[in-house]
């Protein structure tokens, strides 16, 4: 594998990793992953694989499925363990690679390979210790238990907005149960992908129990989707690509979609309006809006939406817009030109809907000029059947929405085809209590941001932001990777 080249000018290549090698398509296209903040800067070079490669790299992940499976639980767990050394001690430089292939903050992508680290090791604990149930019954010569079983092949799709803490949380759970997984990463962010796989691989996982491969989700995800051997897929993207998948494989393959999301923030008339406009900004802002869980409505009371919203524009006003590497940025560049054109897109539509308060353009100037910036937009007099309502944006976009009662505000946070995450400004406990009951939401915060979750919590949505089978996150993200047999012994 070529390793980090010493100055910018030479175009570092990476490798598929199929069945513990390090190998170049059998195609020769390649693909360059480029800086979202300077689009002069190629990160690296890719492999843009083919259906074979994809083919090639199910085959192992089956052939390496029998001795994982026998491998003890506390091997399997070294692995885990080691993986997260192999984070931790790189976290640092690896941090500087995401930020420059997709724009995060430098600080939040340090944090990210750490929490990652973290993810590994809980399930290096909890996977030794998650097994089956013995049931009582009347026959004192007979013994009931269950046992869980590993599946088989796991296919792992992510995405690019947390290209390392996404994946962690499915490889982990897969890996610790006895299953072999196919990893392919999103094309917009493939380095920090590899530098996952890279750990496990410092840790000494056998050949063929995780493979890397990269390329377009069109000519390989047939091939690591559909295929016979893959008994499960785990998918976190956009609703249409999830729902995509889920019809085309067998009924018999198991699914694990997280999908999109429209979160609401409802800030009530008692509320702290100066720690709303904080939950707001966090929840719908950070990492430039490109979050499943971030805050894209909020549906303020009548009463104090003036002086909510003349405090919610100042403070976004005073966010500093720039490159990631650079101390201090609030905001950093759209990770991908093609995500910038759809905000763009959705900032016009807007701007016929509603009524534009501030931002919404694209950024130009010293400090701009080359990458993908676009100031952070507030609407106002936004209604339930506008376009900037209902439909996600995965963008720096916030839609205000006027709403006259709990019952109005709970009636609209949940006027929407998806169930992700939800969250209330209040200080009413009463509200508090029957908001957690009434909201449709797989992630309910109060006063919290929309955004964030533990790693020893469940995490998933209702409605079209998931399948709703199977949670990942926690012990709870151990069960998709299993299966049950209960078994009836006799003496």
């Amino acid at each position: 594998m070529v390793r980090a080249a010493s100055a910018r000018t030479a175009i570092e290549e990476f490798k598929n990793h199929i069945g513990g090698e390090w190998v170049v398509s059998r195609a020769s296209d390649r693909f360059d992953n480029i800086n979202p903040a300077d689009t002069t800067d190629t990160v690296g070079r890719f492999q843009a694989s083919s259906a074979a490669d994809a083919e090639a790299a199910v085959r192992a992940a089956a052939t390496a499925f029998a001795p994982w499976r026998a491998t003890s639980i506390s091997a399997r767990a070294k692995v885990l363990n080691g993986a997260a050394d192999y984070l931790e001690k790189n976290a640092a430089r690896f941090a500087e690679e995401m930020t420059r292939e997709m724009g995060k903050p430098l600080g939040q992508a340090k944090d990210e390979f750490l929490r990652s680290a973290q993810c590994l090791r809980f399930y290096a604990v909890e996977g030794q210790s998650f097994t089956g149930e013995t049931f009582p019954n009347d026959d004192a010569d007979m013994l009931v238990y269950s046992q869980r079983e590993p599946l088989g092949v796991v296919t792992v799709i992510t995405p690019w907005n947390f290209p390392v803490s996404i994946p962690a949380r499915k490889i982990a759970p897969a890996l610790i149960t006895g299953n072999t997984v196919v990893f392919k990463p999103s094309s917009d962010a493939p380095l920090s992908g590899l530098r996952l796989a890279e750990a496990f691989i410092a840790a000494g996982i056998p050949k063929g129990v995780l493979n890397f491969i990269t390329g377009s989700a069109g000519v390989v995800g047939p091939a690591i989707t559909a295929a016979s051997d893959v008994k499960a897929i785990s998918f976190t993207g956009s609703t249409a690509a999830g729902e995509q998948i889920h019809r085309s494989v067998s009924f018999t393959t198991r699914t694990q979609m997280e999908l999109g999301g429209k979160n609401p923030l409802i800030v009530m008339e008692d509320a702290d309006l100066d720690k709303a406009v904080d939950l707001a900004i966090k929840g719908g802002l950070s990492l430039s809006g490109q979050a499943c869980t971030g805050t894209s409505r909020i549906l303020v009371m009548k009463d104090v939406k003036a002086a909510f919203t003349e405090k919610l524009v100042a403070k976004v006003k005073t966010l500093k817009i720039g490159s990631g590497m650079t101390p201090g940025m609030d905001l950093g560049p759209i990770a991908t030109a093609r995500q910038l054109e759809t905000i763009l897109r959705y900032i016009e539509i807007g701007k016929r809907e509603a009524t534009l308060l501030c931002g919404g353009e694209r950024l130009t100037g010293p400090g701009y000029d080359g990458g993908y910036y676009v100031s952070p937009a507030v609407f106002t007099d936004v209604t339930q059947e506008m376009r900037i309502a209902r439909e996600e944006i995965f963008g720096p976009v916030l839609a205000l929405i006027e709403v006259t009662s709990y019952a109005d505000a709970i009636a609209k946070a949940n006027d929407t085809e998806y169930g992700l995450s939800a969250a209330i400004a209040t200080r009413n406990p009463r509200t508090m209590h029957d908001f957690a009951r009434d909201i449709e939401s797989g992630t309910v915060k109060i006063n919290r941001t929309t955004t964030g979750n533990l790693i020893n919590a469940p995490f998933g949505g209702l409605k079209r932001s998931s399948t709703s089978t199977f949670r990942e996150s926690g012990r709870t993200g151990l069960e998709f990777y299993t299966q049950i047999k209960t078994v009836y012994r006799g003496c």
